[in-house]
């Protein structure tokens, strides 16, 4: 097999092994052998065509056109012409099956079933992936930037799938990616033909000019050596480097809010994007089960995390110190007042084994939690967050919590919130005006604050004509909240986020709370949650209450008998408060029909199982980035990169150190001829200074300034060489630096490009290495006790 083909072939493979991410995304592994086939059929297709030979142009076609015609015959054979040759009939059929992958994919949560939609998607990503390394890598021969369609098609699968075992992927992406390296290298290498040259080592020979004994040393074995160690340094590295946990939160794309920074701080969540997805699961996976003595489940809402903060881009929890959990039990909840009807309950939860997530799932306010693990308190929040590595996974756990029961009229009376909760009223210059004018038509005639948050989520419930739409594209910044209120269409993310940004207005203290709904009950009296019970909803602040939960999503959840309308004052005779902003259509709007079919829009509001997934993602849904993982995961692939940058690297480090005040007038000379190494002259080491300064004014083609910089460091060298004493050697770096300026002006710029990224003086690092290697050996072969044993001693 020639150079090139093995090329093509290593290709492929670094194709497959990043491919390799996409697989938990599915649910099974049919879509792997066409796959294989296309991207097989591409690698021989593009061998054929750069043997015969072929122009680039048409070697990529050609490679384009019998994958195309594999797709025809796989998707759509009965619409192609003679079976075999796609027409438009057969192109209008991919165009459908995209359209219908589109949708499976948003439709169904990871692993989703592989439909004909989902395969089309997976093969055509994979084959075009496979079909841009071969043309940059083996076509064009410039195997690191093929590393960039291979990047992407990892951070695809990385992006939405954040699994415990996510390391292995990026192992089989980085492997693919150096092995392709180490096949271009190795091909290069075989093309330089044998050294010569008079560095010898104590025992071997080499083949020297003119001469017939020795064995020749082929720089493919260097190469060899070289590309083994890098790929085993970016193998072994990532993976001594901790892996990404998933959660309920986090493998949606998201971070889990977990505590692991040496300041004991809660980083900041924001994990909604991903909840339209799971509200469209055809399955409800069980993530909790739990028991309770409480008599009435409908107000045990399982809180993940609240979010205080609202910057206009997404809703997210503010970072906070975190304590190490109290022996004694939690703080009591803020503003909760003595006065306030409470009962304590006791809550055993289970938690199932695959959910990662970094905070537990609590009754809100818990006063005490017995669970095993490494948890810390976030006080202002009473929630427990994993440190050092902790999770969710498995863990069962015994919580108790406060039952709040306020009236309306302790809510009513309620003084005004002291100065610290001023923070929870802020909304970002952002925000439109027509949600503050819109609060306050609603609200118009309400007495108190109380009577506002009534009002406002009986008119999201029911008055104000909003549609529960789970198709409806999901966003938390503001230009979602505007486009809510007037499509009035949307999900619970839209419902929570709208109304507390609307008590916001209004100077009520508002946060928006992401859990779980209480679940469903089974016959053996345990509570089952859910990925379909995950949920968002409003949290008011009222003083003498503390935060007080609202239920604003229609046919979603229970709303607590102290919010149900005809417990406010200023209520009318039917339960629905009193409106003026109100549309007088004769009719209540229709709710559109759940993502579930186990049970009915009543029976949802009766026993609360409506939410969905709650997923994190960076920047809210309006075309955020998920940053929790994009950061980590780009991080790992510039690790994974970084052999091949160490060149560079290297030779920028000596640089600087050559050319700095005090490293002396033969550093700079020898930066000098490396920088013009790089750029294409090679250096004649047994030239004197002089004559090297003049070939580098003519192959350099330097003016008039560069040629005298140029002279004068020359001339410095002869002083230092043969007149150490003599003064005269200021400004040598700078003359350096100006020569070495115009000589990369002069340079074509391919030149330039391969001086900065793969510079030839560093052959130096690699000749260095060896003789001190070769050196090593030396010095331990003679203090062998053996080789002394050996050696005859002198009389």
């Amino acid at each position: 097999m020639t150079g090139r083909g093995r090329l093509a072939w290593c290709a492929a493979v670094a194709t497959g092994a990043s491919a390799c991410a996409l697989l938990p995304l599915v649910a099974t592994l049919s879509w792997l052998v066409p796959a294989a086939l296309i991207v097989g059929a591409q690698v021989l297709v593009g061998i054929g065509a750069r043997r015969v030979p072929l122009a680039r142009a048409l070697t990529v076609l050609a490679q384009v056109a019998v994958a195309v015609v594999l797709l025809t015959l796989l998707f759509a054979r009965s619409e192609a012409v003679f079976g075999l040759l796609p027409g438009p009939d057969a192109f209008a059929r991919f165009g459908h099956l995209f359209a219908e992958g589109g949708t499976d994919v948003q439709r169904f949560s990871i692993p989703a079933p592989v439909t004909d939609g989902i395969r089309l998607i997976l093969l055509t990503g994979v084959a075009g992936t496979a079909l841009l390394v071969d043309v940059v890598a083996v076509t064009y021969r410039s195997a690191a930037a093929a590393g960039l369609p291979l990047l992407a098609l990892y951070s695809v699968a990385a992006g939405l799938y954040n699994g415990a075992a996510g390391w292995l992927w990026f192992l089989c992406a980085a492997g693919g990616f150096l092995l392709l390296l180490l096949a271009e290298g190795r091909e290069r290498l075989s093309q330089w033909g044998r050294i010569f040259g008079n560095h010898r080592r104590p025992g071997a020979q080499y083949h020297d000019p003119g001469s017939v004994e020795g064995t020749p040393r082929a720089p493919v074995r260097t190469g060899r050596r070289i590309g083994a160690t890098a790929l085993g340094v970016a193998l072994l590295v990532p993976a001594a480097l901790p892996a990404l946990d998933g959660g309920l939160l986090d493998s949606l794309g998201g971070t889990g809010g977990g505590l692991d920074a040496p300041n004991g701080t809660i980083t900041a969540v924001d994990p909604l994007v991903a909840l339209q997805d799971s509200l469209n699961q055809p399955q409800n996976q069980t993530v909790l089960v739990y028991q309770t003595d409480s008599r009435d489940i409908s107000d045990l809402y399982l809180r993940i995390v609240a979010l205080d903060e609202f910057d206009g881009e997404a809703w997210q929890a503010s970072e906070r110190p975190a304590l190490l959990k109290p022996a004694d039990g939690f703080p009591r909840p803020q503003g909760l007042s003595p006065d306030v009807e409470t009962e304590q309950i006791t809550t055993k939860v289970t938690a199932a084994d695959w959910y990662a997530q970094k905070r537990l799932p609590l009754p809100y306010p818990a006063r005490d939690v017995e669970v095993d693990g490494t948890w810390r308190l976030e006080p202002y929040s009473l929630s427990l967050v994993g440190a050092k590595g902790q999770d969710a996974r498995g863990a069962s756990y015994t919580v108790k919590s406060l039952l709040v029961r306020p009236t309306a009229q302790q809510l009513a009376r309620a003084g005004a919130p002291p100065a610290a909760m001023e923070r929870y009223t802020r909304v970002p210059d952002s925000l439109p005006d027509v949600v503050g004018r819109q609060a306050r038509r609603v609200t118009r005639g309400a007495e108190n604050s109380y009577e506002q948050a009534v009002r406002l989520q009986e008119w999201f419930a029911s008055a104000g004509g909003f549609t529960y739409d789970t198709e409806v594209e999901a966003g938390s910044g503001t230009t979602a909240i505007a486009g809510f209120l007037e499509d009035k269409e949307g999900f619970c993310v839209h419902f929570a986020f709208t109304m507390a940004a609307m008590a916001r207005t209004l100077g009520i203290p508002a946060r928006v709370s992401v859990g779980f709904t209480p679940g469903q009950q089974l016959t053996d009296g345990r509570v089952e949650v859910g990925l379909q019970d995950a949920h968002a909803w409003p949290e008011l602040y009222f003083e003498g209450v503390g935060w007080t939960r609202f239920e604003p999503t229609p046919t979603r959840g229970s709303a607590p008998v102290y919010a149900l309308p005809d417990s406010a004052p200023g209520s009318d005779e039917e339960g629905g408060a009193m409106d003026p902003a109100r549309p007088n259509t004769g009719e209540d709007p229709a709710p559109q029909p759940s993502g579930s079919p186990q049970c009915s829009p009543a029976e949802r509001r009766l026993d609360a199982t409506c939410g969905k997934i709650a997923a994190g993602t960076g920047g809210g849904g309006d075309g955020g980035i998920p940053w929790g993982t994009v950061l980590p995961v780009s991080g790992g692939v510039l690790l994974a990169l970084l052999p091949p940058l160490l060149p560079m690297l290297w030779r920028t480090r000596v640089r600087a150190r050559r050319l700095s005040g005090g490293a002396g007038v033969l550093s700079a000379w020898q930066e000098l001829l490396d920088s013009a190494w790089d750029l294409g002259i090679v250096p004649d080491e047994a030239a004197t200074p002089r004559r090297t300064a003049e070939r580098l004014v003519e192959e350099g083609h330097l003016g008039a300034e560069s040629t005298a910089a140029v002279r004068r460091v020359a001339h410095a060298v002869e002083r230092h060489l043969y007149a150490p004493g003599a003064p005269g050697s200021d400004g040598v770096s700078g003359d350096v630096r100006r020569v070495r300026a115009e000589l990369t002006g002069h340079a074509s710029r391919r030149r330039r490009v391969r001086a900065r990224w793969w510079p030839r003086s560093a052959v130096r690092l690699v000749r260095a290495a060896a003789e001190y290697r070769w050196a090593l050996g030396a010095r331990l072969r003679a203090a062998s006790p053996l080789r002394s044993a050996r050696q005859p001693r002198r009389p």
